[in-house]
């Protein structure tokens, strides 16, 4: 399974990455930094070309250069990659927040905890659930090969 992480904080990067390396599923975690790089990574652009689609996006509100609404916006409009499932996993709990990342079709909105322990908790929740329990759609990246 191909998971695209949009995150600038490289911490945040490092303890998702370990909570994932320890899970049950096993998973290719690729990193973004910012908003316009998650973009080119998904429209296969640049340096991107060769970049395999993700099976899963999770995605950070608070990025630089094009913010994660903005990403998630544009992910959900495109016909390419709107199936994607985004999972908005982000420090900030302000309701406007949350309602905006679902009238944007969030697949699910998450608050990252603040302590390793329950991050990896929320990481394998996470994990557990798109990866084994739910039924996505076919890749079109995995049907290539």
């Amino acid at each position: 399974m191909e998971i695209l992480l949009v995150e600038d904080n490289p911490g945040d990067v490092r303890l998702t990455r370990e909570a994932l390396r320890s899970g049950k599923v096993p998973s290719n975690l690729r990193t973004v930094g910012d908003g316009l790089e998650a973009l080119a990574y998904l429209r296969k652009q640049g340096e991107y070309g060769n970049a395999p689609q993700p099976d899963l996006i999770l995605l950070d509100l608070n990025l630089p250069k094009k913010d994660g609404r903005e990403v998630l916006a544009e992910i959900k409009q495109d016909p390419e990659l709107r199936r994607i499932p985004v999972v908005v996993m982000t420090t900030s709990a302000a309701e406007p927040d949350v309602t905006k990342s679902y009238d944007l079709y969030a697949n699910s909105y998450i608050i990252k905890p603040p302590d390793f322990a329950r991050l990896v908790a929320v990481v394998r929740a996470i994990e557990e659930f798109w990866l084994s329990v739910a039924k996505l759609p076919p890749n079109r990246d995995h049907k290539k090969g």
